[in-house]
């Protein structure tokens, strides 16, 4: 299926790492040269983590302008969830040095900015602008999850990236949380609070 290639002077926006329990949540914005366009782009979830490399370098090499930026754990804990998502895809679009013409986010809203914006369910594998964003948002975080492994190996974020799955979960227990878990999301708060019973 080939992917939308939208009006001139589009951005496409996504994240990676909404659902996690530990690291932060990551934005990237991309606008694409029609001229240059790029094989094999689709939702980043739907590519092996190969694919995904060499997808992510070409877009970095073809595209107009990217920007990668992200939302810490403070910043979730603090402002929740989705409201660090937004911060983080705001962050992105000002970073790409050009005002878009238009702005086109993954999922169902926007944040509140002064660009002309709509939202695309599915739009990871739809728009092709959005897809490219897709896959540097993951490539960019699977990446910080891989060396913060190297500063915590016994939670295994290099396998997980950071998702509750029953070997993060266990390591939760054994070992509590580290700097870069998310104190607000209900598994690592309830451990969190059970250690503090004892």
């Amino acid at each position: 299926m080939s992917l939308h290639w939208g009006p001139p002077g589009l951005c496409g926006v996504d994240e990676a790492g909404r659902g996690p329990l530990a690291g932060p949540v990551v934005a990237a914005a991309v606008m694409l040269d029609p001229a240059r366009p790029i094989e094999g782009l689709r939702d980043s979830k739907k590519l092996s983590a190969a694919a995904r490399e060499r997808l992510a370098e070409a877009i970095r090499r073809e595209a107009f302008v990217w920007c990668v930026a992200e939302a810490s754990v403070e910043e979730i804990d603090r402002l929740n969830i989705l409201h660090a998502t937004m911060l983080a895809m705001r962050r992105a679009v000002e970073g790409l040095g050009r005002a878009p013409d238009d702005v086109w986010v993954d999922g169902n809203r926007c944040p509140e900015w002064p660009w002309r914006s709509q939202a695309v369910v599915k739009g990871d594998d739809k728009v092709a602008a959005i897809a490219a964003a897709s896959i540097l948002a993951k490539t960019a975080r699977d990446a910080f999850m891989r060396q913060l492994h190297e500063t915590y190996p016994v939670y295994g974020f290099d396998r997980h990236m950071g998702y509750g799955t029953a070997q993060h979960l266990d390591a939760l227990k054994a070992h509590g949380a580290c700097p870069q878990h998310r104190c607000s999301f209900s598994p690592v708060k309830l451990v969190l609070d059970q250690n503090r019973l004892f």
